[in-house]
């Protein structure tokens, strides 16, 4: 039986009121997923939210690295999914890909020990572990200059995986030098060797995109996301993450207009004018976007009878060093 939007909400409460479970969704969600949850954020601090939840199960609604980071800081909670869905992102580094790009390092030059590795939160536990183990920590992208300005007092090369744009966009503000493996450079004169990852969405913003909007409307502010390419960063008012974004974008004057190149999603939900996306085409993440209501529901009803479904589960070594990864920028 297919039921509409308003049945499935109406069946999701209920469910909601029977059972121990706590919804979950990422600012990139579907409005109508998004205004159901009972914890909203990005990826970390969902992930650092749930630490303290006391419910049995969380109902996670983004993608697979998030809920994985959920089940490595709390093992013991039931980590479900209505969609395991990928990040494209995520999806570019696995440990395999990972250990070629330590194996490039040392061919030329530099010694394992001296490197030190930081992983985007955007990475799977697998390539979490492996930065773990090798005396490395992951890095959100509100904390990635903070997490790199420390890292550097070790004097190691920093090897920075898997976005490229991050790890350049950090360089370029601390007037570091940076270089992208696979392309032009020498490892040795750099100071953040960066993994050749990108966000598919936020590569879909461009200079020209900049330009119409400066010339449509005068005065207007450019905010972007540091997974944009550095070209783009570099011709905004501000670059910031999901929740800087959200700050500063809703602390501004009603009448400031402001073009924001990030998903599609959250922009839409920031101001009610004056706020306008920075593409010629709607930047909407497609992995973000397959979670529905029905998804939610299903997986729901799948709690009740017994028989959860898309439970996420991390094996005993990678759950180990994959938390040493987190925490260690915890601590920080």
């Amino acid at each position: 039986m297919k039921y509409t939007n308003e049945e499935l909400k109406e069946k999701i409460f209920e469910l909601k009121e029977r059972l121990s479970v706590t919804l979950v969704a990422h600012f990139y969600q579907r409005d109508e997923v998004f205004e159901l949850a009972d914890i909203t954020g990005d990826s970390l601090e969902l992930a650092k939210k749930t630490m303290n939840d006391d419910s049995e199960f969380v109902l996670f609604c983004g993608v697979a690295f998030m809920g994985q980071s959920v089940k490595v800081l709390s093992p013991k909670k039931r980590v479900v999914m209505p969609k395991l869905a990928c990040c494209a992102m995520a999806r570019m580094i696995d440990s395999l890909y990972y250990d070629e790009s330590v194996k490039f390092l040392e061919e030329n030059g530099i010694a394992k020990e001296n490197i030190l590795p930081i992983t985007y939160i955007n990475s799977n536990a697998d390539v979490k572990a492996k930065v773990g183990e090798m005396g490395g920590m992951v890095c959100t992208s509100s904390n990635a200059k903070f997490i790199i300005e420390t890292a550097l007092k070790e004097g190691k090369k920093i090897l920075f995986v898997p976005d490229r744009c991050l790890g350049q966009n950090i360089a370029n503000q601390m007037g570091l030098q940076s270089m992208v493996i696979g392309q032009e450079g020498n490892p040795k004169e750099a100071d953040i060797i960066c993994y050749d990852g990108f966000c598919s969405v936020h590569q879909l913003f461009t200079l020209e995109d900049i330009a119409f909007y400066r010339k449509k409307f005068p005065g207007i502010l450019i905010a972007t996301h540091p997974e944009c390419d550095p070209a783009i960063c570099e011709a905004s008012d501000f670059v910031g993450s999901t929740s800087q974004l959200i700050k500063y974008i809703t602390e501004l004057p009603e009448e400031q207009k402001v073009a924001v190149g990030t998903e599609f999603n959250m922009v839409n939900r920031l101001r009610p004018k004056n706020t306008y996306v920075l593409s010629s085409s709607k930047p909407e993440c497609p992995t973000m976007n397959e979670t529905t209501l029905e998804d939610v529901y299903l997986t729901l009803k799948a709690i009740e009878d017994g028989s959860p479904i898309n439970e996420i589960e991390v094996d005993e070594k990678t759950q180990k060093w994959a938390k040493v990864a987190l925490e260690r920028m915890l601590a920080l």
